[in-house]
């Protein structure tokens, strides 16, 4: 899980303005690192099939909210693309 400093510093990394934790950057960035985090514990618990699952629903969640974003603004997406280095 993160900690509350990791994701306060996520929020100002990739918010729109001051308090913005519902754009579609933010909500992929702590997405993310999330992701990296189960990614790395499945890493030593290979058969652990619940959290894998849940891996999977976190992977479809930040492809549609990356979908949504590159539908309403080609620039937005490309720049948090390479700013999340996907």
């Amino acid at each position: 899980m993160l900690n509350k400093d990791t994701k306060q510093k996520i929020i100002n990394k990739f918010g729109r303005g001051k308090g913005d934790t519902g754009s579609p950057e933010v909500q992929t960035g702590l997405l993310q690192q999330k992701i990296a985090a189960v990614a790395s514990h499945l890493a030593k618990h290979a058969k652990d099939n619940h959290t894998r699952r849940g891996l999977i629903k976190m992977v479809a969640k930040r492809r549609r909210l990356l979908n949504y974003l590159k539908f309403k603004s080609a620039g937005r997406y490309s720049t948090l693309l390479k700013e999340v280095k996907l």
